[in-house]
């Protein structure tokens, strides 16, 4: 085992390949399924970086994160591992918080996955995306991990929100400090920091002879109590039931009752007619082609048996138009994919879930304001809507509605400042995700 890398050493809880867990990959991420079918919380697990660039295998084939994916699968969770682009360098660490906040959003978008609980657990140089989560707190966001965290942001990189100056901001955010005894130099002293802010708002297990990576490196039974516990924390705090609750380091919480916002179900495709439907919560402004109009549909005769008389010749009659009509919108609002992604969106944005909101959004989306403003990636959307989601502006009515593959048309309605404003708003959605938008007037 010592001749391995460290990053393909086993996992200290050992093999846990098994027929219990399934295990799907979806573009970078991989899934782990527990067995059943009941809607479950789930983790996502962030690894670290750099990495050296000639490595055999990214992060989610590594045996440390399939083995903790796999334990928390085993533990009644869905787990997920992410490959993101911090492994590149700390250049990439704008684009790795953007690709983590897409991972977030098709983990809780996942049939299996209660969305109102998730928790997140990051490793190592990924410690420099926590802040952020600390720091917005959606409702879902059940706890937050870090072991061996790295907490400073080198000289030189664009820093994002430093955890320990947001540690405690929010009293009922559980948060779990995993430390190694023997941690660099250069990583212990803003841990230190970071418990010192943290206080009671920071739950803390201790690894005293454990070093950075010891999950991989240091097969001792210091280290797989340490990661048993961790493990089992996080379960509990997502509502689920570990086993050996009475040696966990860290207590469960207390049995509560939830207060969380529970975001609305998507609501079905609204029929496309000439009256306002019903209101759905909807999205902002943005520009496209107008939804065609339709005709009401006529209903057919039946066709009679056929006549085996010859008889003068006709013209075979021609399909009532009024029927294509018909046809042709039973299959435009007919609900797919893409208008279920969108749903989910509209009801984010109608319950001013900001962090909801851009989940569902691919990090390069591209909006096209009715004005013609340009916005690009997640980091200028959050920018752009925060003040509209601060104030409590977010209503949107839809009017009428058209699907095509990846495709949603939308009459809309804004009242975003407070009049109703008639546009149209095209939606492109691939891989679960909004990749684009338009807007017109």
């Amino acid at each position: 085992m010592t001749d391995l890398p460290a990053y393909l050493r086993p996992f200290v809880l050992g093999v846990l390949d098994g027929p219990d867990v399934r295990v799907d990959r979806l573009g970078e991420i991989d899934f782990y399924r527990p067995a059943g079918t009941a809607r479950t919380g789930a983790i996502l697990f962030v690894h670290g970086g750099p990495v050296p660039a000639e490595l055999a295998a990214t992060p989610r084939d590594w045996p440390v994160f399939k083995g903790y994916a796999t334990a928390a699968a085993r533990r009644g969770a869905v787990a997920a591992v992410v490959d993101h682009s911090l492994i590149r360098g700390f250049d990439q660490l704008v684009t790795a918080a953007d690709e983590v906040e897409a991972a977030v959003g098709l983990l809780r978008s996942d049939p299996r996955v209660d969305p109102d609980r998730v928790a997140l657990w990051f490793f190592s140089g990924a410690g420099l995306l926590a802040g952020e989560w600390l720091d917005s707190r959606p409702d879902w966001l059940r706890c937050v991990a870090l072991t061996y965290p790295l907490l400073a942001t080198p000289p030189g990189v664009e820093e994002l929100v430093n955890a320990a100056e947001v540690i405690g901001k929010h009293k009922d955010l559980p948060v779990l400090l995993t430390r190694a005894g023997l941690e660099h130099e250069e990583l212990a002293g803003p841990v230190a920091e970071f418990v010192s802010a943290g206080g009671t708002a920071l739950d803390i297990i201790d690894v005293p002879k454990g070093h950075h990576g010891f999950d991989m490196l240091d097969h001792t039974e210091e280290s797989r109590a340490a990661v048993t516990k961790a493990l089992d924390w996080a379960i509990a705090h997502l509502g689920e039931e570990p086993d050996g609750q009475d040696k966990l380091l860290v207590p469960p919480p207390p049995a509560k009752s939830s207060t969380r916002r529970t975001t609305s179900a998507a609501k079905p495709a609204v029929a496309v007619k000439q009256t306002k439907a019903p209101a759905e919560p909807a999205s902002r402004p943005v520009p496209a082609t107008p939804a065609a109009p339709t005709a009401r549909p006529t209903p057919t005769a039946p066709t009679a048996p056929a006549d085996p008389t010859p008889t003068p010749a006709v013209a075979p009659a021609a399909t009532p138009l009024a029927t294509v009509a018909a046809a042709t919108v039973a299959a435009a609002t007919t609900d797919t994919p893409a208008s279920r992604a969108v749903a989910r969106e509209h009801s984010a944005y109608a319950a001013h879930d900001l962090e909801g909101f851009l989940a569902m959004y691919s990090p390069t989306a591209r909006i096209v304001l009715a004005d013609g403003t340009e916005l690009k990636g997640r980091r200028f959307l959050r920018e752009y809507y925060r003040p509209r989601f601060d104030a409590g502006r977010c209503k949107t009515e839809v009017v009428q509605k058209l699907m095509l593959g990846e495709w949603v048309v939308e009459h809309i309605q804004a009242f975003d400042t407070g009049e109703p404003t008639p546009m149209i708003a095209v939606y492109r959605v691939t891989d679960g995700l909004i990749a684009e938008v338009q807007f017109r007037v």
